[in-house]
């Protein structure tokens, strides 16, 4: 009977450990959100202003734009886009993609790892419940990793909340590494280059960029939800146990 009782014992204080820490998180994510989220809008849609800011602390300039970009990645609702454009604009094609790629890296591992640890009430809090109930089969799939590669790869998926997603799958915490970087990194790179091409003023090439970037967009958005259904293969995982948690 002792040892069931510390058994007991021991999920008790692991699920109040997880209430408490899910609660903090979200007191704190909301306090941060309110104060910082106008003033990083801002400055990302604003290179300039943005640069000026990150020059006016030499070096750490360059620790502070990494800093952002995990924000970004930890906050899911902010627009990536906007500060990897800005990435390449203040610091060239390659050294954009690797600070954002630095910061998106470190940003993803704490994401994943937080959802691991606070398991699906977490997700409820940075997806709608379309989304969820939309890839809710990831969870007790076999092919979980292959899936979610192919779903980072896919333009206009929500890529920050894929991330969270992922910690409550089947997939290994390097394996995501792995596909999450290697997924990422092309568009990464065509934002910073945009970015790059826009501070050197060379609008043609932004233009063209821009008009390919919205087609592959516009066909992503509308063929995600074909490839989900051939991927799922409509079937409804009863056993899934994000589908009872959100349905009861």
């Amino acid at each position: 009977m002792n040892k069931v009782d510390n058994a007991d014992k021991g999920r008790d204080i692991q699920q109040i450990i997880k209430i408490s820490a899910l609660i903090l998180i979200v007191i704190v994510g909301t306090l941060l959100a309110i104060k910082y989220t106008p003033d990083f809008l801002r400055l990302a849609a604003n290179p300039d202003a943005l640069k000026n800011v990150l020059s006016s602390y030499g070096a750490v300039g360059i620790l502070i734009f990494i800093v952002i970009q995990i924000i970004q990645v930890i906050i899911a609702f902010l627009p990536g886009e906007l500060t990897q454009l800005a990435g390449g604009y203040i610091y060239g094609t390659a050294l954009g993609t690797v600070y954002s790629m630095t910061g998106i890296t470190i940003g993803s591992i704490i994401v994943f790892f937080t959802s691991r640890f606070l398991g699906s009430s977490l997700l409820s809090l940075v997806m709608s419940k379309e989304l969820l109930e939309k890839l809710s089969f990831l969870i007790n799939s076999p092919k979980s990793e292959l899936i979610m590669l192919i779903l980072f790869i896919i333009p206009g998926m929500p890529k920050d909340s894929l991330s969270y997603l992922a910690g409550i799958t089947p997939v290994k915490p390097l394996n995501f590494l792995v596909i999450s970087s290697l997924a990422r990194l092309p568009a990464l790179f065509v934002s910073s280059y945009v970015g790059a091409n826009l501070q050197q003023g060379n609008l043609a090439v932004v233009i063209i960029i821009a008009i390919i970037s919205c087609l592959l967009i516009a066909i992503g958005f509308f063929m995600k939800d074909k490839l989900l259904r051939f991927l799922h293969k409509d079937k409804p995982i009863e056993s899934d146990p994000l589908l009872r948690h959100k349905n009861q």
